[in-house]
């Protein structure tokens, strides 16, 4: 199907990115309660071969599954590289840091993306891309430090915190990547192979440790949580993600992020939870602000794809 570029199709789009913002925003939450049942790394591990299993039969049914290619799957395999990296340093991040301090991190995801953008598809890392940094570092950084002064100077930062941020400069790499390796596929046969090559990377992680996971005592809930991740801010998000970067461009479509730690506020409010002090909620408006500026200065992709499922 051909690229669409009317002002409804692009305003879907728009409105299925929030979407898969609000799931990823619960995963923090979701991840803060399950984390601590299996080590980082096999729990990624089956999130990312329950969500390829479920996959399978409709991009079988859609697209088939032949192999595709050495280089394709070098592609995919860097994809997913830079994504397994990212979720194996958030559960290990939420085992000691917050889920709206990993939130606010992760609004710096926007702005190395836009760095990585540049290297990878030359996409040019325009003024408005600079000051919206500069606004999400400064409402990220009052976040993690909580508004305290004394606490930048003293570069009070957390070991979870400092994980996360590993994270997310691998992360960074994700959507950069997407429009460097595509090649016309539909986004669901990229978002498959993505979910296969990630698993691999992840049972090179586990080794044999995998043999001796006590799978019969892990609590249900955390099977839940896993299941959870697995369908909705694993397979659905990396498919809504993938798709709209063909439409919209890498930068605008990482830009959503800076509503994260707005969304995690709001759900752990509604888990009823207390609301953050008066300084971290600046942090977040600085956040969000930042959100507007991109989406305002952000213009069509640079260089879109010939054709993409629509």
């Amino acid at each position: 199907m051909s690229l669409m570029t009317t002002p409804l199709h692009h305003s879907r789009v728009h409105a299925q990115v929030v979407f898969s913002r609000v799931l990823v925003a619960t995963s923090f939450t979701v991840g803060v309660a399950i984390t601590h049942e299996l080590a980082p790394e096999t729990l990624t591990f089956v999130r990312f071969v329950l969500a390829a299993l479920l996959f399978a039969p409709f991009v079988a049914w859609r697209h088939g599954l032949s192999y595709p290619g050495h280089r394709a799957l070098g592609g995919y395999a860097l994809i997913a590289l830079s994504i397994v990296g990212f979720f194996w340093c958030m559960f290990e991040a939420l085992r000691h840091t917050s889920a709206l301090n990993a939130g606010a991190l992760h609004t710096l995801v926007p702005g190395i993306s836009a760095i990585y953008a540049y290297v990878l598809v030359r996409e040019r890392l325009r003024r408005y891309q600079l000051v919206a940094l500069a606004f999400g570092l400064l409402g990220a950084l009052t976040v993690v430090f909580r508004g305290d002064v004394s606490r930048v100077l003293a570069m009070e930062i957390g070991y979870g915190d400092l994980i996360f941020l590993c994270g997310c400069l691998s992360m960074g790499l994700y959507t950069p990547l997407v429009s460097r390796f595509h090649r016309g596929e539909p986004a669901a046969v990229m978002s498959f192979w993505v979910l296969v090559t990630g698993a691999g990377w992840l049972l090179l992680a586990n080794n044999t440790a995998l043999l001796t996971v006590p799978w019969r005592s892990i609590a249900p809930t955390a099977y839940w949580g896993i299941a959870y991740l697995a369908v909705f801010t694993t397979l659905l998000t990396f498919f809504i993600m993938q798709h709209a970067t063909l439409y919209l461009g890498p930068t605008r479509v990482v830009a959503y992020g800076y509503l994260t730690p707005a969304l995690i506020v709001l759900i752990e409010g509604l888990l009823g939870k207390s609301l953050p002090d008066a300084g971290t909620l600046a942090g977040v408006a600085a956040i969000l602000l930042a959100m507007i500026i991109v989406q305002r200065g952000a213009g069509n992709p640079t260089r879109p794809p010939a054709a993409c499922e629509g």
